[in-house]
């Protein structure tokens, strides 16, 4: 990656060799999809978390897309997809929008990985879809890690605080690198790229709804959030959850009950990550994923769950 000026933008975010990408017309927006891998290979779907993007998954995406189909969806409101002019951000717009992409792609069946919000998403299409979902990967989120702990109180003071714009590339990198300070400065400058951009007038911007999202965020109706406990019962599907060991979102002792109370589900936790897993350690993430797929495709004469 070329290094940046220290008060200059990001550089541009490189796809893939073998990225394509997409646009679908779902629920009244456009959406935008990335994909890796060929056609014919077993599916794996690709949630993002709050204020993510598709691009985040291209690490993991060139490790696997040698032997599978990777399919990681711009949720609404951020990347490339359209605003929601309703500021619909709620798990039950999200599922609709998976339902439909993934039905447009023809997925009949796929592993399922997502990454907090995302993984608010994944834990509900797996338990209302068990047979479409050879196996679900969720990263750090556990029931009730939205609403309360160290985790939930930090992103509220995120939002409540955010900039609406910056002055400058070096004042952007200053907000990016307190608010992660885990992160590389390859992913740093990743993120950068993928949620904001110069308007106009010069100042720099966010790419994705921010107003919209962190008013939902900050003041959500209550009618409309998800307990995610009795889905988590519900769960017919083998899961994994991979949890950071520097989390502040998904505590330990509550992932330990959930293994109690569903016996599809196991979790592992990698030290050193944060909440982010995916970005903080790439390497542990994939190796854990990768272990869990082939085992279960040992245990699947098939071959439906691992290539």
């Amino acid at each position: 990656m070329n290094q940046p000026a220290a008060d200059g933008p990001p550089p541009p975010a490189a796809p893939l060799a073998n990225e394509r990408t997409r646009f679908v017309q779902v629920n009244g927006l456009q959406l935008c999809i990335r994909e890796w891998g060929e056609a014919g290979r077993p599916a794996m779907v690709l949630l993002h978390g709050l204020r993510g993007f598709s691009a985040t998954w291209r690490t993991l995406a060139q490790a696997l897309s040698p032997t599978w189909r990777l399919v990681a969806i711009d949720q609404r409101g951020r990347g490339e997809s359209d605003w929601d002019p309703e500021a619909n951000y709620y798990t039950d717009a999200y599922l609709a929008d998976l339902e439909a992409v993934v039905d447009g792609l023809g997925l009949e069946r796929f592993v399922l990985v997502g990454h907090s919000m995302g993984g608010t998403t994944a834990y509900v299409y797996a338990a209302r879809h068990p047979s479409r979902v050879a196996a679900l990967v969720i990263e750090d989120i556990a029931p009730g890690s939205s609403a309360k702990g160290a985790g939930a109180e930090r992103i509220m003071r995120e939002m409540s605080s955010l900039p609406a714009s910056f002055e400058t590339w070096t004042d952007a990198r200053a907000y990016w690198r307190s608010a992660r300070p885990s992160l590389g400065e390859e992913a740093l400058e990743q993120r950068l790229a993928e949620s904001l951009r110069e308007d106009g007038s010069g100042r720099i911007t966010w790419r994705y709804d921010a107003a919209g999202i962190s008013r939902v965020r900050l003041n959500p109706d209550p009618a409309r959030t998800v307990d995610l406990w009795p889905v988590v019962e519900a769960l017919q599907v083998p899961t994994l959850i991979l949890r950071g060991g520097q989390s502040d979102f998904c505590p330990e002792a509550t992932v330990g009950e959930m293994i109690r109370r569903n016996p599809q589900i196991s979790s592992v936790t990698i030290p050193g990550a944060s909440h982010y897993v995916h970005d903080d350690a790439p390497d542990p993430f994939l190796q854990h994923l990768r272990s869990f797929l082939d085992h279960l495709g040992a245990q699947n004469s098939s071959g439906a769950v691992a290539p």
